[in-house]
């Protein structure tokens, strides 16, 4: 496969593992348990894409209060306990990660040890579980550059031949920010495409894509020129 890139990253909820609607499920679950009003489609529209610690930053200051004592810690064991039963890769991922030649590692606002035991549970841990990056590693989270930069040097890649494979809003700003390449991913279950798509088109994504086995042609086809509108590929299924 001939291709511009030397990097793809992949951020890890939503894109590798189908795991958006469970974290929404339990993230909301856990809120209201701790006083904070939210359903999961609030999850959703709110937080998807940044980490945990910033979304209890961002409610602390609006409960004028600090969450319970050990929030954080009990809503990652209610996320892994829920994946033991329910997590499942997104579809295709696996065939794509064991057949690209190019060097790729893991992205992800989630905290480390989760993102290790989604990829075990999901199979994905052979191939990627030596290259994993967490917000946790940098001063700031997405939509800051700073975990994407962190990655590719890490990996010793230049950002402007670096892909990110992102599904939020907050991933693809922090993408575009960091001078990478971004493919918005809408193929996951907890997203409507043809709504969700869009978003990521504005955000900056420089195309989107909703089957996951389509990625090796993406990666070998060249890119709109500079300042002209993203178009989308063709539906894939």
């Amino acid at each position: 496969m001939t291709t511009a890139f030397d990097l793809v990253l992949f951020d890890c909820d939503g894109v590798l593992v189908d795991s958006e609607a469970i974290s929404a499920r339990c993230v909301a679950e856990a809120l209201r348990q701790a006083g904070y009003d939210i359903d999961e489609a609030g999850v959703h529209a709110r937080f998807m894409g940044i980490s945990n610690p910033t979304m209890c930053a961002i409610i602390e200051g609006e409960m004028g209060r600090p969450l319970p004592a050990g929030f954080l810690e009990a809503l990652r064991a209610r996320l892994i306990s829920a994946a033991e039963d329910e997590l499942r890769p997104v579809e295709g991922v696996r065939e794509v990660v064991d057949h690209l030649a190019i060097p790729c590692c893991v992205a992800s606002s989630s905290n480390p040890d989760r993102v290790r035991r989604y990829l075990e549970l999901t199979h994905l841990d052979h191939r990627l579980g030596r290259h994993i990056f967490s917000a946790t590693m940098v001063a700031q989270g997405k939509p800051a550059p700073d975990l994407f930069l962190h990655a590719a040097k890490a990996m010793g890649a230049r950002p402007d031949r670096s892909v990110v494979i992102e599904d939020s809003i907050a991933g693809v700003r922090a993408g575009k920010a960091a001078g990478m390449t971004v493919f918005g991913f809408t193929g996951a279950g907890h997203v409507d495409g043809a709504v969700h798509g869009p978003r990521l088109l504005a955000a900056g994504a420089d195309l989107v894509f909703d089957a996951m086995a389509a990625l090796p042609d993406l990666l070998a086809r060249p890119l709109p020129a500079h300042g002209h509108p993203p178009q989308n590929p063709p539906e894939s299924r």
